[in-house]
């Protein structure tokens, strides 16, 4: 990985200087909305959007359905954070439906991601059951489209 990619996923940003210019604020304005926004939990950290198949190398990510038991003074809560600790968990939600969390985990291969999921995921306490997805491409990553030109070449044309 380069090192200005590593940078940049270890949080490096505009500092407060280059958001006031860019904003036309004062940079004391900027440095209090950020303290206030950090303070209340909103501002959480930096990350650049990057695309799958060409930035990340060999890296393999998984949708896994998780069903659990909800626990008697807990809920979900204190199951869910417990699975949300593990370092092969990228993202974890509550959901409605027919599973309870939505798991999105990363490896290096799809054994590791299988390894842990068998191995890990499921010999936890109050675990239900597992359905593991891995994702074969992306074709949008937070808002940014990730198509090459060539992609749309096989779209109908539009006439009035």
């Amino acid at each position: 990985m380069s090192n200005v990619l590593q940078l940049l996923l270890e949080g490096e940003r505009l500092d407060t200087a280059q958001m006031a210019q860019v904003l036309g604020l004062p940079e004391s304005e900027i440095e209090a909305e950020l303290a206030r926004l950090k303070a209340e939990d909103i501002l959480l950290g930096w990350r650049p959007v990057l695309n799958p198949e060409s930035a990340q190398g060999n890296i393999v990510r998984a949708v896994i359905e998780v069903k659990i038991s909800p626990e008697r003074e807990g809920g979900f809560d204190r199951l869910a954070s417990r699975i949300a600790r593990f370092d092969a968990v990228e993202s974890s939600y509550l959901m409605s439906g027919s599973y309870d969390l939505l798991v999105i985990a990363v490896g290096n291969d799809l054994r590791e991601v299988a390894s842990f999921v068998s191995e890990r995921l499921a010999s936890v306490d109050g675990v239900l059951s597992t359905a593991t997805h891995f994702m074969l491409r992306a074709y949008k990553e937070q808002g940014h489209l990730l198509l090459s030109p060539a992609d749309g070449e096989d779209k109908p044309s539009v006439s009035p």
